[in-house]
């Protein structure tokens, strides 16, 4: 998760550039590394606040087999959101509100009093939030604050992956944490409608997006032909791993289609800096 963070930040980087021009190399890793700090926190901080679920789930996650104590992570994610803060103070000015923003996010997301996780709604408006955040951080590095368009290419980017992430990733992930999920009364897609239900929408999405993409590069002019190419393969990977699903049994099994999503994100960011570079 880290690592797709950071590329989210340096992809909104790369593809401001060709109306910013080259960004400072030693502002872009304080950026990024400002902004990873705080997706950590963000993560440490859930984790600790989602034991319960975790383990009823068969997670791995370190807090939920017992290898850290959600005492110690709630500190460690304490000092990490702080370092991340720091991280921004001679930066551009916009950064310092955009990585606070994320973390009051995160916070609002897992901890008390009314966790904005329990609601299907509230989720998806969060990751939407935060990964437009991720892109917008990379934007303003690039631009060093100042006010100037985004380019096409980055706001279709930021389109797609963050409906990647809504539309297909949390679906994706609902399908393996059904158990987890109904036990802790949270009304998932899984949990009201069941599996059928989230993997035709999972799947819909993706050829949505899809066709989107390519549809900017043919009408807009958009310069992401190798980014809509990538995403065609891990729609088709998400698919075709949703489409196999029904007899698994296995948390290992049920977890495909959310791993062809992960590598997806991973491809499609990849594809981005390399082409935009």
């Amino acid at each position: 998760m880290l690592t797709v963070s950071a590329l989210r930040f340096l992809a909104g980087v790369v593809l401001s550039m060709p109306v910013t021009g080259p960004a400072d190399p030693l502002k872009v890793a304080q950026g990024a590394a400002a902004w990873v700090l705080s997706i950590f926190a963000i993560y440490l901080f859930n984790g600790a606040n989602d034991v319960a679920e975790d383990r009823i789930n068969g997670s791995t996650r370190p807090i939920a087999w017992g290898a850290l104590d959600p005492r110690s992570a709630t500190c460690v994610a304490a000092a990490a959101a702080a370092l991340a803060l720091g991280a921004t103070l001679d930066l551009p000015a916009p950064m310092t509100a955009i990585v606070g923003a994320n973390l009051v996010l995160g916070y609002l997301y897992s901890g008390p009093p009314a966790p904005l996780k329990e609601s299907s709604c509230a989720t998806v408006a969060v990751l939407v939030v935060s990964g437009l955040l991720s892109y917008l951080g990379g934007f303003t590095i690039a631009s060093g604050g100042q006010a100037v368009a985004a380019p096409t290419e980055l706001l279709v980017f930021a389109a797609l992956s963050v409906g990647w992430m809504t539309l297909v990733g949390v679906p994706a992930k609902d399908l393996s944490d059904c158990e987890g999920d109904a036990a802790a009364g949270r009304r998932t897609i899984v949990v009201t409608r069941g599996a059928g239900a989230a993997t035709w929408f999972m799947s819909v999405s993706a050829s949505l997006l899809v066709v989107g993409v390519f549809a900017a590069v043919a009408l807009l002019g958009a310069a992401l032909l190798g980014v809509a190419l990538a995403a065609l393969a891990g729609a088709v990977s998400v698919i075709g791993a949703a489409r196999v699903r029904s007899g698994w049994t296995e948390r290992r099994q049920q977890r495909r289609p959310y791993r062809a999503f992960m590598v997806t994100q991973h491809l499609v960011h990849i594809t981005a800096l390399i082409s935009g570079i």
